[in-house]
């Protein structure tokens, strides 16, 4: 069974991550889908999409859930609802990569996101991060600047999966505060329609090339307390 890791962030929130080695059959035969699931996973034209659509719900299973518990609201943004449970997570959210997927569960308000570090982040840094910024991080050299903009992409997705409102630009409406890549936080800022918010950014690296990233609406969360 490839789950490749699982962080215990806090007592409230849990990260699992699977590495996708199974085929479509077998993912398929291991899980059930609602109905409306049923037809997404149809219609999708990619193998590996199903794969990691179905490697999702192998993760929620493992956290207790199944495809039966998962709720999306009008924005598109999933939730967790099931009843007569000892400890219940009431919000995921959810990502994929190639061959990694991952889920966060959590009773506070979180996001995640997983990227594959590569040189065509480069030609579309300009329209996710502002002048300064970009500045900033070329003085870098080429691999950390590969690094840390994926962090900063993978941040400003995750916030805007916490927030999930229409109308956010990652470059405009979203700063992430200046970090080193041996650090493994930072903190960033949301401001949208006349409110400013503030995040607490978690990252790391998994295998050689892959960025996870996950954030938090607020600064109270502590540390990851034990990786397995």
């Amino acid at each position: 069974m490839p789950l490749y890791k699982t962080i215990q962030h806090n007592s409230n929130t849990q990260i699992l991550i699977w590495n996708i080695t199974e085929s479509f059959e077998q993912l398929n035969q291991e899980v059930q889908l609602n109905k409306k699931n049923q037809l997404r996973l149809n219609g999708m034209k990619s193998e590996m999409h199903q794969r990691a659509f179905l490697s999702v719900r192998k993760l929620l299973l493992l956290a207790g859930y199944s495809d039966f518990d998962l709720q999306y609201d009008a924005f598109g943004k999933p939730h967790l609802h099931s009843e007569n449970r000892h400890r219940e997570f009431t919000e995921v959210s959810i990502t994929h990569s190639h061959h990694f997927s991952a889920i966060i569960v959590s009773n506070e308000p979180i996001g995640i996101d997983i990227e594959m570090q590569r040189e065509i982040i480069l030609k579309i840094a300009h329209k996710f991060v502002n002048e300064e910024e970009l500045n900033r991080l070329q003085k870098t050299d080429l691999n950390d600047f590969i690094k840390k903009l994926t962090v900063k992409w993978g941040a400003k997705e995750a916030i805007f999966k916490i927030k999930s409102e229409k109308g956010i630009s990652f470059k405009d409406h979203i700063k992430v505060a200046p970090f080193e890549l041996n650090e493994t936080q930072t903190s960033a800022d949301l401001s949208f329609n006349g409110k400013n918010e503030k995040f607490t950014i978690h990252f790391s690296e998994l295998d050689t090339n892959f960025t996870l990233v996950y954030a938090f609406e607020n600064n109270s969360s502590i540390q990851p307390k034990s990786v397995c």
